[in-house]
């Protein structure tokens, strides 16, 4: 989910800116492509809430963008499962959280890729790896998947080289089965990473991923799925093209959207989460992605402060909230939640949903969707906070 990459397995029982929009070159508004899948206009706000959504599938529990991963999450009570996408030099568009694969996959023992290592500039950063766009699709898959960050989760290490790369199109077939198996829509939220870099190398990811929203049904205003971007003018791109519902995913405060950057628009996040920044927003998305931080600022020792008035202005425009991300180990969690000095161990995350949910979050995004499932569970209607 982060912005640019810097960087009890028991199945539940019971439970579970202101004006100036045309910098970044895009119109707002929809066209509607063709009709969803089941559900209604706003079908997703038919869902659960808050909602539960599968971080990258399962990646507490599973290495990340695997169909062990999705699966799991599924299995433990995700309401939406997420995947990232981005694109092979052939244009297929596949699952991983970044383009570069090192530190996701084996690529790095595969002698025969060894001289592919290479540094690129991705949003103005120069980093050093393997990348997708500079393999097709049938090399990409004799790689394995393996877990992202080892130290913190040595369990999932048992897991690598399980999975290979799903790519997305494998995703929304396991989707439909999935759905028919269950007799429910499988929800899916769906991040195009780093569009403008890729667009600039002739492999822009919203076109072909809209061909493969129509080919399966989900480009609809009903369609069970939600399209997500950090770059605003992908979204506004993807509202020309299909009418599933959108999310603008939002870093820190005083960060620039990369295509804002590239189109000098002055705005920083801070100016999309006033009011007018988000009645802009409102014009073209059904929803906003904030990191948490925008809703409950940590302060300098680690501890939530005030809550600011991100969720009320934005309900007001109509918007709905998906922050991430809610992990329950003690390094991701706010340091009134933290329990022992271990940084790996588990804290009270329990503690930290309850907080999150207090603020009227509509759903949030989680690295444990079964922690996350029976929190929401509390906090959904007719069932009280202590049911």
């Amino acid at each position: 989910m982060t912005q640019g990459g810097a960087a009890r397995r028991t199945v539940l029982g019971a439970a579970v800116l202101a004006a100036g929009g045309a910098a970044v070159g895009l119109t707002a508004g929809a066209t509607t492509a063709s009709a969803a899948t089941g559900g209604r206009d706003g079908g997703y706000r038919d869902l659960p809430s808050p909602t539960v959504i599968g971080h990258r599938g399962a990646a507490g529990y599973r290495p990340e963008h695997t169909f062990g991963s999705y699966q799991l999450a599924l299995d433990l009570g995700a309401d939406v499962i997420e995947q990232d996408l981005v694109p092979t030099k052939d244009g297929h568009l596949v699952c991983r959280h970044e383009n570069e694969i090192g530190g996701t996959t084996d690529v790095a023992d595969h002698a025969e890729f060894a001289s592919r290592k290479t540094t690129k500039t991705v949003d103005g950063v120069a980093v050093t790896g393997w990348f997708t766009e500079d393999f097709t699709l049938a090399e990409l898959k004799t790689l394995r998947a393996k877990e992202r960050i080892p130290a913190v989760r040595q369990r999932n290490t048992l897991y690598d080289g399980r999975w290979t790369v799903p790519t997305f199109e494998e995703v929304l077939r396991w989707a439909d089965r999935e759905g028919r198996s269950r007799g429910k829509k499988i929800w899916l939220h769906v991040e195009t990473k780093h569009p403008s870099y890729f667009r600039a190398l002739g492999l822009g990811l919203e076109e072909p991923l809209a061909k493969l929203l129509r080919r399966y049904g989900r480009d609809g205003r009903g369609a069970p799925l939600f399209l997500q971007s950090f770059e605003l003018s992908s979204i506004q791109r993807l509202s020309r093209l299909v009418s599933a519902p959108r999310v603008v995913l939002l870093s820190a405060a005083g960060t620039r959207p990369w295509d804002f950057e590239l189109a000098k628009d002055p705005r920083t996040v801070a100016d999309l989460v006033k009011p007018e920044g988000l009645k802009w927003i409102a014009g073209f998305a059904q929803g906003i992605g904030p990191t948490m931080d925008l809703i409950l600022p940590r302060d300098a020792a680690g501890k939530l402060g005030a809550p600011t008035t991100l969720v009320k202005d934005a309900h007001a425009q109509g918007l709905i909230l998906h922050p991430y991300t809610a992990r329950n180990e003690n390094t991701f969690l706010p340091a009134e939640y933290r329990k022992g000095t271990d940084p790996n161990a588990y804290g009270d995350a329990f503690g930290a949903f309850k907080k999150y949910f207090e603020q009227g979050i509509d759903g949030i995004f989680t690295d444990q969707a079964d922690t996350g499932r029976l929190a929401a569970e509390a906090f959904r209607p007719g069932r009280g906070v202590n049911p």
